[in-house]
């Protein structure tokens, strides 16, 4: 049976008497590219450390590739691959070196492992920077260096976090283009979280989340319809933006 890369169903999240998370339901198709638009506190967050476990859902269900994030954690976990807004990198190491650390943690070490860091580093466009440290590199190349970590495993899903926060106007596209180019290339999966509306093209499967609920769900350009993006944004979040 062919799941979807990820389905969320009537997930909610509270901390202590603030809830966070209000009856949210979101999938993401195979082979596709969803974002999730909110400003910041929406909730964004919260949900992404729901998905990954790092908080544990306790109402509603989760499923990465069809797998049940609470039964079946392991195997649901295995096929995720998370960028988050804080570097998961050691900046003393090189590239490579922190490409196999991560090969190692899922198990892949030796000539899989020299196979799979090649496979990535031409993903990212990152073949040429693969033995400098960490910390020689750009921010922009720092996170393609994240997504290529993401991917060193061949998750089924990939989830980013605001995943250009404090990059340049460039390096910021080039990020985007460089995810954008996972799926048309090689199949990815992506859940794009962001506040930047501009990230957002007219034909991208869009999700609005605000405090914490879903306000709406399509496709882009027919939720921005006339007025555009930014100003649907404001009506439907009451100016919030």
């Amino acid at each position: 049976m062919d799941h979807d890369a990820l389905s969320i169903d009537h997930v909610s999240h509270s901390f202590g008497r603030v809830q966070a998370l209000k009856d949210v339901s979101l999938t993401v198709p195979r082979g596709a590219f969803t974002a999730l638009l909110g400003i910041n506190g929406a909730g964004k967050t919260t949900l992404f450390s729901l998905i990954t476990r790092l908080y544990d859902n306790r109402s509603g269900s989760i499923r990465v590739a069809g797998y049940d994030l609470r039964r079946q954690p392991a195997q649901a976990l295995a096929r995720l691959g998370v960028v988050f807004q804080s570097r998961a990198l050691d900046l003393d190491l090189t590239v490579r070196q922190n490409l196999a650390y991560h090969a190692s943690l899922h198990g892949i070490a030796g000539r899989e492992a020299r196979a799979r860091i090649g496979e990535v580093l031409v993903q990212v466009d990152l073949e040429q920077k693969a033995g400098d440290r960490v910390s020689a590199l750009s921010g922009g190349q720092q996170r393609r260096a994240e997504i290529a970590r993401a991917l060193i495993h061949r998750p089924d899903i990939l989830l980013l976090d605001e995943a250009t926060v404090g990059l340049d106007v460039k390096s910021r596209a080039e990020v985007l283009a460089l995810t954008r180019s996972l799926i048309a290339d090689h199949g990815a999966s992506v859940l794009w979280a962001t506040h930047i509306m501009d990230e957002i093209r007219p034909d991208d499967d869009l999700v609005i989340l605000h405090r914490g609920q879903i306000l709406r769900r399509g496709r882009a350009a027919d939720i921005a319809g006339r007025q555009g993006l930014t100003q649907a944004f404001l009506d439907l979040t009451g100016g919030g933006a």
